[in-house]
């Protein structure tokens, strides 16, 4: 018998897949997310620990979190998820869900990572048209709000906006619709699945840039992997909307 978790970011691609899973009567029992140690908010999208586990308590779905350093190696990391991972099996978990729609690599890097404790990957949404997955979210009732995007493609105006089908139909040519590459990232906050929507006030834009964080053996780094003679080229800057819960 499955029993699965969702990796889950806030966003609306997990989002999504939990939907379709439900509709499917394939309950997710769990919800796991990584969180910065140090600022106690959710990796990559930048909402608070509070948000987060008030949107977990909005769905009724148990939460996990793993906290994890700010500069955290690619070696680290896979070591700690692994623990995680091995950890949700001693307790009957089976499946890790994950709503990735079309990066081939990262499909595989997930895959070869849960092999070696044994538990399969599902992914709802797979090669899914961006198109028809931001209608359905659409169409479905779902309201986001973006919390954080790449300031090399996006302009810090689109941080802090409602996700809307005329927004996306702004976003400049090369950025995917439903930033799968990265573009920007969102805070679910109400929807059919939402006992009771999350009240917060959108607090004050910032910009932050990061550094890569070196694996001393490899010359790996978590955010983006390279090798040591390659030039870094990898996007560092990103706007971020402060979500304060109410």
């Amino acid at each position: 018998m499955e029993k699965r978790y969702l990796n889950w970011s806030t966003g609306k691609d997990a989002c999504l897949a939990l939907h379709k899973l439900n509709t499917a009567n394939k309950p997710v029992e769990k919800l796991l997310t990584t969180l910065n140690a140090e600022t106690k908010r959710v990796s990559m999208h930048g909402v608070s620990a509070d948000l987060l586990r008030a949107q977990a308590k909005a769905l009724g779905i148990p939460l996990e979190e793993i906290a994890l350093s700010g500069e955290v190696s690619l070696e680290t990391y896979n070591k700690k998820m692994q623990e995680y991972a091995e950890k949700l099996k001693s307790e009957g978990f089976t499946t890790a869900v994950f709503g990735d729609i079309f990066l081939e690599d990262l499909r595989a890097y997930r895959e070869t990572q849960l092999q070696k404790v044994s538990l399969a990957a599902d992914f709802p949404l797979w090669n899914t048209a961006p198109k028809a997955l931001l209608t359905e979210f659409f169409q479905l009732g779902y309201k986001a709000i973006i919390v954080a995007v790449n300031a090399s493609v996006l302009d810090k105006s689109y941080c802090g906006k409602e996700l809307t089908p005329e927004l996306i139909d702004s976003f400049p040519d090369g950025v995917d619709i439903c930033g799968e590459n990265g573009e920007y990232h969102t805070f679910v906050y109400n929807g059919p699945m939402f006992k009771t929507p999350v009240d917060f006030i959108i607090g004050e834009t910032v910009k932050h840039t990061y550094k890569p964080v070196k694996n001393k053996n490899e010359g790996d780094c978590f955010k983006n992997c390279f090798k040591e003679e390659e030039e870094l080229t990898w996007d560092t800057s990103f706007w971020f909307t402060n979500l304060q819960l109410k």
